[in-house]
C-alpha cells in the first residue's frame, strides 16, 4: 500500500520535485502502461490540491480515448484539434487554460471545471496521448503547475512500457 502525501505546494518547485519521487517510487518496477496510468492518476488527484478531475487519454487513430482517471465519468472519445485535450494532442503542446468557458470548443466533461492543464505524453517523438487534469477553480493551474506536471509526464512515460504508436494502427 502506497500513503498519499497531500501537498501544500507554497513551493511549487520543490513540491513537484517530491511529487516526482514519489511517483517513481511508486511506479518502480512496473512498466505496465495501464497500471502506471492508473496509479499515476490516483496519485496526482490525492495529491495536488483543488482538483476534481486527473487521467490519461490515450491516442487511438485520430482520437484521444480515456484512459484510467479519478473523478467524475468523462467524456470517452475527443478527436484531435478538439477541445483543450485534442488541441493541446494535434499541436503537442502543454496547454494551460486558466477559465475553460474561454477557450473556443471547450468539451465539458464536468460542468464544475473552471480551469485546465493538458500535458501531451511522447515517446520517441510519437504522440502517445495526453494528461489532463482539472479543477473547479479558475486560474487554478499556472506555469509552475505546467513545469512540474510535465516532469510528472516524462517520468510516467519514462516508467511505462509504451506500444508503438505504429505498432496499434
Amino acid at each position: 500500500m502506497h500513503a498519499v502525501r497531500r501537498y501544500a505546494f507554497e513551493d511549487k518547485a520543490a513540491d513537484y520535485r517530491a511529487l516526482a519521487a514519489e511517483l517513481g517510487a511508486l511506479l518502480a518496477g512496473e512498466r505496465d502502461l495501464i497500471a502506471n496510468a492508473a496509479n499515476t492518476a490516483a496519485l496526482l488527484y490525492e495529491a495536488l490540491p483543488e482538483v476534481n478531475w486527473a487521467g490519461f487519454y490515450f491516442l487511438r487513430g485520430q482520437e484521444l480515448v480515456v484512459g484510467p482517471f479519478q473523478g467524475k465519468p468523462a467524456c470517452v472519445r475527443i478527436a484531435l484539434g478538439r477541445g483543450v485535450c485534442g488541441t493541446a494532442a494535434a499541436e503537442r503542446r502543454t496547454l494551460l487554460v486558466p477559465d475553460v468557458h474561454a477557450f473556443p470548443g471547450h468539451i465539458a466533461c464536468d460542468s464544475a471545471s473552471r480551469a485546465e492543464l493538458v500535458v501531451p505524453l511522447q515517446c520517441a517523438d510519437e504522440l502517445v496521448g495526453v494528461l489532463d487534469l482539472d479543477s473547479p477553480r479558475s486560474g487554478r493551474f499556472d506555469a509552475e503547475d505546467a513545469l512540474g506536471v510535465e516532469a510528472l509526464a516524462e517520468r510516467f512515460v519514462s516508467a511505462s512500457h509504451i506500444p508503438s504508436a505504429r505498432a496499434a494502427r
